[in-house]
């Protein structure tokens, strides 16, 4: 069975106990792209939620709210609201029966300050602290108390007249099983003890994928999908391969055709590797907080068929070379801001031999100190390069996040189709593909996110000029 394309489940599953996602599991996407292989999540969680997520772990495209909001980083796919009338109906339920409900809409969620306070850390301590056979008198006071800490919004009739694609309403399993006798065209869905997802009937994170599959060109079947909750239930058993998480309900168990190890310990790398997805030995390999680094490693595994897991030092020969690769790119810049009038960038040149030079004799000046680390030595000065290039940016009012994105798919759309660069057997630069021009160069790419940056900041300025 071919694998075209996987879905993590958010909470539980792609997310370690502490909302933080596993280094494992962040090289595991790296690898699954590098494989031809899709890359998405199927939550019961909103769009707002999930686009940060999408653009730091570099995913295709989500099937939010259970499957009623379906996007990706560039375009929104499907969306199914919630008709008003059944909105109006919800509200005035809650309101008759004092139960607390959010509203899921595109830009977050909206409504129960104790529904928000629920998903907190300090929340969860408090109900892992809680004996778990606490009567219901005691459940429901501890509720009222915080109720009054964190009131119901009062702004709900107003909210509903965006649309709403989720309602999550405050309810036990079998009181959701008596509230849905009360909306038929709603169905529920649970993640937790504490609430339930109503939608639209008919919808699903399985009929969300199945909707990504169309676009995408591959079938369920082709499919491997990751879920630890009961909502992931008809998710698991719909695609080619269901895997349930170690730290998954009995349920999910059951009907998981591979259980792998829990959210906190690689259980997603792990699972990936047993069907031979990815190795999963490159898990190995540290990743960094910062993914504009992780990128750049990436590359450089590519490239040199290995990557560097020891902190060492540059040697001077190198060093030298590194060095030679930055001074390149500095003449660049100088060469831009003549904006090639030859005798400007001529003298900005000069300036810059100048510069090399004072530097030189100022370093050269500088007491020798014995046994002196050269690692950190050389680690001080590339920060400070690094610090100082991103005030560079700063001073030009440049957000050079998406624009790094831009270049490191330039860089990597010089891999060949089968995987491997190419080198030129004189200069031993990298070759490019004969697509590459077409694809992958950035200059128009860079272009338009600058126009962008540009008309965002413009658009700022004035309405802060008309709200003075």
């Amino acid at each position: 069975m071919e694998i075209k394309a996987v879905f993590f489940d958010l909470d539980g599953t792609l997310f370690t106990s502490t909302r933080n996602v596993a280094a494992t599991t962040r090289r595991a996407i790296v690898e699954l792209h590098k494989n031809k292989i899709l890359v998405g999540v199927a939550t019961g969680r909103g769009p707002a939620f999930v686009l940060p997520l999408m653009e730091t772990l570099g995913l295709d495209f989500a099937v939010a709210y259970n499957g009623q909001y379906i996007f990706t980083p560039d375009a929104i796919l499907s969306t199914t609201p919630i008709d008003k009338k059944t909105l109006r109906d919800i509200v005035e339920f809650s309101r008759k029966h004092g139960r607390d409900i959010s509203l899921g809409m595109a830009d977050g969620v909206h409504g129960s300050s104790l529904l928000k306070f629920g998903e907190t850390r300090t929340a969860q301590l408090i109900a892992n602290m809680l004996p778990k056979n606490i009567s219901s008198l005691t459940k429901n006071s501890f509720k009222n108390v915080i109720r009054k800490i964190k009131p119901q919004s009062s702004n709900l009739s107003r909210s509903i007249r965006q649309p709403v694609y989720q309602v999550i309403m405050i309810a036990t399993s079998t009181e959701t099983d008596e509230i849905m006798t009360r909306f038929p065209d709603l169905q529920a869905t649970r993640s937790n003890p504490y609430s339930a997802d109503l939608i639209a009937k008919g919808n699903s994170k399985l009929k969300g994928i199945e909707k990504v599959g169309h676009q995408f060109g591959f079938e369920l079947s082709q499919v491997m999908a990751f879920g630890d909750s009961d909502n992931d239930f008809e998710m698991l058993s719909g695609v080619g391969i269901g895997v349930g998480m170690g730290n998954a309900t009995t349920s999910i168990k059951h009907i998981a055709d591979y259980i792998t190890d829990n959210n906190n310990s690689d259980g997603i790398a792990k699972a990936l590797a047993h069907f031979g997805l990815i190795n999963f030995k490159n898990a190995v390999s540290f990743i960094s907080k910062d993914q504009h680094f992780n990128q750049v490693k990436e590359f450089h595994r590519v490239m040199d068929e290995k990557t560097q897991e020891l902190p060492r030092v540059f040697l001077p020969e190198e060093a030298g070379h590194r060095a030679g690769f930055k001074v390149e790119e500095i003449v660049e810049f100088l060469f831009a801001a003549s904006n090639a009038d030859m005798a400007v960038f001529d003298d900005l040149t000069e300036q810059l031999h100048g510069a090399i030079n004072a530097a030189t004799n100022k370093v050269k000046a500088k007491p020798l100190v014995d046994g002196e680390n050269t690692l950190v030595g050389e680690v001080d000065a590339l920060l400070d390069l690094l610090y100082f290039t991103y005030g560079s940016f700063a001073l030009m009012g440049v957000d050079p996040h998406e624009i790094f994105n831009i270049v490191h798919k330039a860089n990597m759309g010089k891999i060949f189709p089968d995987g491997k660069p190419r080198f030129d057997p004189d200069t031993h630069k990298i070759q490019k593909p004969e697509n590459w021009e077409a694809d992958f160069a950035p200059e128009k790419k860079i272009t338009a996110e600058l126009d962008r940056q540009i008309r965002v900041a413009m658009s700022k300025l004035s309405k802060a000029k008309d709200d003075k």
